[in-house]
Parts: C-alpha cells; structure tokens; sequence
C-alpha cells in the first residue's frame, strides 16, 4: 500500500464521509461500445454496485464525477440510489469541491478514486486518493492507495470496503444490509 506524506492512508480514511469515482477505467474496464447507431454501452461490475449499495445505506456518500457524458451512466447512479453525479466535468477539483461544500464536508473528508492523468488534479485535492490496479503509472505514485482490483472489475467495491473497514464501520453494514434485505437487495 502507498502513503503519501507522513500519513498512512488508514487514518486518511477515518475521515473520509464521501466516496467520489471517476467512471471509465475506474468503474467500467475503460472501453467505449458504441452501437452502429452511436449509442453508447457500459459494462460495470455488479461487485462495485454492491460496495454503492452498502455505502449508501451506510450513510457514506457516493459520487462520480466523470469527464465524459453517459446516459449509460445516469442509468446505472439511479439505479443504485446514487444521486451525486457530475458528468462532463472539465474540472474536477472544482466539480470535488462543490460535491464536498454541498455534504458541509472539508476536502480532507473526500477520497477519489481514479485512474488516468486527467484525474491527477482531483487527486491533489482530496484527504484520500485511490488509484485501481490498472491506473497508469503516474497515478499510482501520486495516490495514498492502490487497489489489488483492475477498473471495472470490483475496484470501486475494494475502495469502499477498504475505506470502511478502517473506519470500523464495514462489517455493521453488512449485517444491516442483510437483515433488511435477506441478502437479496438488487446490486
């Protein structure tokens, strides 16, 4: 596990309360589909759907914050009971700084997670910064955790559980999930 700076990324996210995901390598494998129509098709893992699901009703807050447009995308957050979604953001750092004074958060009580160059920026603004398995290498050095899970293949799921765990509050909301729901809440 990385650390940047002198503090470890456990205690980095103790006080995180809001989860932000960039979407293309980091909840999808970073493919784009496109349809002899030109629609657009995503894949995501029911994996990371699950870890939403989990934080959600946990009370961590979830956003994506993407610098693409994707009605694939505002399909899937609906679905999933995730409200905060920021597409075509040209700027994410503001795009983090607007989703944290919104929640009355300071930025250190926001992690990201990414994987590419465009998400370096967003990375130098958060408490807490994750890069999956597959991010490039840049962005793997500047992030306090690196995920053993590629993008689009549980990645998210890891970050949050990851996250929670360190905040003593995983294994709660697992059995909070499944005595509401028997375990058989859609992902």
């Amino acid at each position: 596990m990385q650390m940047r700076g002198s503090v470890s990324w456990r205690r980095r996210a103790r006080r995180i309360r809001l989860v932000a995901f960039d979407v293309d390598g980091v909840l999808t494998d970073g493919s784009v589909l496109l349809t002899s129509e030109g629609d657009e098709l995503k894949r995501f893992s029911i994996l990371d759907g699950m870890g939403f699901r989990i934080a959600v009703e946990s009370g961590l807050a979830v956003a994506v914050v993407s610098g693409r447009r994707s009605a694939a995308v505002d399909a899937r957050m609906r679905e999933l009971g995730v409200s905060n979604v920021v597409q075509g953001a040209a700027n994410k750092p503001a795009a983090l700084r607007e989703l944290a004074a919104r929640h009355g958060l300071q930025l250190d009580e926001v992690a990201f997670v990414g994987d590419d160059l465009n998400d370096l920026a967003a990375f130098s603004v958060v408490g807490l910064a994750v890069a999956v398995a597959n991010a490039c290498s840049e962005v793997k050095r500047a992030a306090d955790l690196v995920t053993r899970s590629v993008g689009g293949q549980g990645a998210a799921r890891e970050a949050i559980e990851l996250i929670m765990k360190a905040q003593g509050t995983w294994w709660d909301a697992i059995r909070a999930y499944v005595a509401e729901t028997g375990g058989a809440g859609r992902p």
